[in-house]
């Protein structure tokens, strides 16, 4: 017996692989925001196999919802996978820049301290200011922010989320049959 799909929103991550040509980017977004779905994040990016692209799209929504979206990103031409990933089975992680104001040697050695404490890393120093990256979770990346609030943010740059699937299960697992594939683009 099938069991029956959960209806509560929470955060999905579809990873695609795709043809790495001009305009793939814009085909999948559109197809979103056709449909009326909200992105929350999106990265991508080469892969180890040559002209292939991964993107990475996390988005809020039901079981339902992502397993349609899954279904609709298939049919594209350019798709050659789509893994739908949780929060579960999955490991997430981003990257940010962020500039504190710190004029003075004990904002400088406190912000040097915090950053050290989350594992990140300052990559810029100047009189006034320190820039500190961190990789990581979006809970880690918060709290560093959180707290570095108080010496006075002047910029954060952030990627968007990228993941990857725990365990020996690779998108690949999941690609469209190469004959289904081949077909698709001698047709056209």
């Amino acid at each position: 017996m099938k069991k029956p799909m959960d209806m509560t929103p929470k955060l999905y991550t579809l990873c695609i692989l795709a043809d790495d040509t001009p305009g793939v980017l814009s085909q999948v977004s559109r197809l979103f925001s056709r449909k009326g779905y909200n992105i929350e994040s999106i990265v991508t990016g080469e892969t180890d196999k040559p002209h292939t692209a991964r993107l990475t799209i996390s988005i809020v929504g039901n079981e339902l919802m992502i397993s349609q979206l899954a279904d609709q990103c298939r049919k594209l031409l350019p798709v050659q996978a789509v893994k739908i990933l949780d929060e579960n089975t999955s490991i997430r992680r981003e990257f940010s820049l962020i500039k504190v104001h710190a004029a003075d040697r004990n904002a400088r050695d406190e912000v040097i301290q915090m950053a050290n404490i989350f594992r990140a890393k300052i990559i810029d120093v100047s009189r006034e200011t320190l820039t500190v990256a961190i990789f990581g979770d979006k809970e880690k990346t918060a709290a560093l922010t959180k707290m570095l609030e108080d010496y006075g943010i002047l910029e954060i740059a952030k990627t968007g989320t990228i993941a990857i699937e725990r365990g020996r299960s690779t998108i690949y697992d999941d690609s469209k049959l190469k004959e289904e594939y081949t077909y698709g683009k001698n047709v056209l």
